[in-house]
């Protein structure tokens, strides 16, 4: 009787432990159990049965290492374990800062589709914070390439920051175990995030590259909110601190590697891209900036000449691009490089990170063409003048509306000095050009359209001169 009421015991005692495995989300370890069940109740009528001789406890049903030996896998049902999600993510520094963006396609991403329909919500909030900061992480990497590594390394931060936080929100919203390191705070949580990430160096783990995924957070950085480095230099006779202040800064770096896909368009818009000019950056704080500008000149110089070649275009551009990024990497007065692709020792690496990381990879993304209008005359009435006349002078234009007024200031008086020399123009005896006439003798409320046309034309000459004559621009915008 006492082996009967034992048994009846045992056996709803492990039934119950079974119904809370199959609720509990936790990632457990598991293997495939068994049951003997004739051999078991065979073993309980002996006198010596270890579970007649003592009281079972939970310790009973768990291994050495203290993980249940029971797991829904025994019943046919989906493994938290064919499931892994590489959670949480580590802490960036600038040990990591380069493996973070170099290595991005590498590290697994979690779709939708990669769990199933229902349960796994633990594990799915997981991946969503993994999802969320490597997207982000690749707005640092990619969105502008001209930050120095400082503020890359800040914009990482800020992104796994806000992902920690993110996460144990969404974590602490919904009746289920919390994460451990969310019932910290501040940097205790984050410290205790980053001690638990299993890939805290960011190593590549897959094997061939991963699609990125879209956020579903957006994700907003500005330098502005970063503590930067500050400067010293010798002034006269003591140390002089200046900060290296940030501003916005306009330049495409790295230029994408040239492709039989793309160097159609690489020539064909060479004269649209800009060139830099580096006697506008100030000396302290921006040598960074100055040798990518540098790279960047030497890179069109040399597509240039390539461009003008009917024969091994390809290559010959190919060639140019990889010597000058060889070259920028080298440094200057010996002093190598400090940007995360130069790290990489192996060439066709290296080679293939400027690529990955490249802002405009197709050159498709040239400097937009400015709409003409009107305002153009500011800058090419003395190209008009010289090359592409028309009849009446520009001089009233220039000294009354190019001054430094509002856009709406300025449409407002050229609109009214146009009006004005049509009149001047169409009533007085002065000789002008047959295409004046011609408006002219249009019906009076015509007249200004027409002459408007005429200065149109010449503007859209004269800007296509400007534009070819390349001229360096700032890269601070």
């Amino acid at each position: 009787m006492g082996s009967s009421r034992a048994l009846v015991c045992s056996t709803a005692f492990v039934l119950v432990l079974l119904s809370s495995a199959s609720k509990d989300e936790r990632i457990i370890e598991q293997r495939e159990v068994t049951f003997e069940l004739d051999k078991i109740m065979q073993e309980m009528q002996q006198p010596n049965s270890p579970v007649l001789q003592k009281q079972l406890s939970l310790k009973d049903f768990l291994d050495l290492e203290g993980q249940p030996i029971f797991g829904p896998r025994s019943f046919g049902g989906p493994s938290f374990l064919d499931y892994p999600v590489q959670f949480p993510l580590g802490r960036p520094t600038f040990d990591n800062l380069q493996a973070i963006c170099l290595h991005g396609d590498r590290r697994p991403r979690y779709p939708d589709s990669y769990f199933p329909a229902s349960g796994f919500g633990l594990l799915k909030r997981r991946a969503s914070a993994v999802n969320k900061a490597e997207s982000w992480f690749s707005t640092c990497c990619k969105g502008n390439q001209t930050w120095e590594r400082e503020v890359t390394l800040c914009c990482a931060t800020q992104a796994w920051e806000m992902s920690v936080e993110s996460f144990c929100k969404e974590d602490s919203s919904v009746k289920d175990r919390q994460y451990e390191c969310c019932s910290q705070k501040d940097s205790d949580r984050l410290n205790c995030f980053h001690k638990d990430a299993p890939n805290p160096n960011y190593e590549p783990t897959e094997e061939l590259p991963v699609p990125p995924l879209p956020s579903t957070s957006n994700f907003s950085f500005d330098p502005n909110t970063c503590q930067r480095t500050v400067t010293t230099y010798r002034g006269k006779g003591k140390n002089v601190k200046r900060p290296s202040a940030p501003k916005k800064i306009n330049i495409i770096f790295p230029p994408g590697r040239p492709t039989a896909d793309t160097i159609e368009s690489l020539c064909l818009t060479q004269k649209q891209r800009p060139l830099y000019n580096i006697k506008c950056l100030p000396g302290f704080g921006y040598e960074w900036l100055a040798r990518q500008a540098k790279a960047i000149n030497r890179i069109e110089k040399g597509f240039k000449e390539c461009c003008k070649k009917k024969q091994d275009l390809l290559s010959c551009a190919v060639l140019k691009w990889r010597q000058e990024l060889n070259r920028f990497c080298l440094g200057e007065n010996g002093e190598k490089e400090d940007y995360f692709c130069c790290m990489v020792h192996e060439r066709i690496r290296r080679y293939n990170c400027f690529q990955n990381i490249s802002p405009d990879p197709h050159y498709n993304m040239t400097l937009a063409i400015e709409e003409l209008s009107l305002h153009k005359i500011c800058d090419t009435h003395k190209i008009i003048k010289k090359k592409f006349p028309v009849g009446f002078p520009l001089k009233s234009f220039v000294n009354h509306c190019c001054l430094p007024l509002s856009e709406q200031d300025k449409t407002i008086c050229f609109l009214q000095k146009l009006e004005t020399m049509s009149e001047d123009l169409c009533s007085g005896r002065k000789t002008t050009t047959p295409a004046v006439r011609r408006c002219c003798s249009a019906p009076l409320q015509e007249a200004p359209e027409c002459i408007s046309k005429i200065l149109m034309d010449a503007i859209t000459k004269a800007t296509k001169v400007l534009r070819q004559e390349k001229k360096k621009i700032c890269p601070f915008s």
